[in-house]
């Protein structure tokens, strides 16, 4: 179900806005940082991804790959990715494999 309003309108000063697509980079060009956190979260470990270059669609399509991979819930939103659990040794294998350019950070 797709949520965009269409406006038709005879008024030539009336300027419509496009919608700002970004160009995905190929996986050799990213450089992807793998979190831990649990902040806000009720104690929960989740593993987030974030520096993701790209369209929405690239990035909803690796996050289904990782939750996939690992067997866990998640979601793909503001340029981040985050999995349910503690799977960062799981996903930077996954990562890597696909030729990204990852780094741990944190403990």
């Amino acid at each position: 179900m797709n949520n965009k309003k269409i406006v038709f309108s005879t008024n030539s000063d009336v300027k419509i806005e496009k919608e700002n697509v970004t160009k995905t980079l190929p996986p050799s060009e990213q450089y992807l940082k793998i979190y831990l956190d649990k902040k806000g979260r009720k104690g929960k470990i989740v593993t987030l991804i974030r520096g993701f270059v790209g369209c929405k669609k690239d990035l909803k399509k690796i996050s289904k790959r990782l939750k996939i991979s690992c067997g866990v819930g998640g979601t793909a939103k503001n340029g981040e990715i985050l999995i349910q659990g503690n799977f960062r040794k799981k996903i930077i294998e996954i990562l890597k494999d696909d030729e990204y350019n990852v780094k741990r950070v944190g403990g």
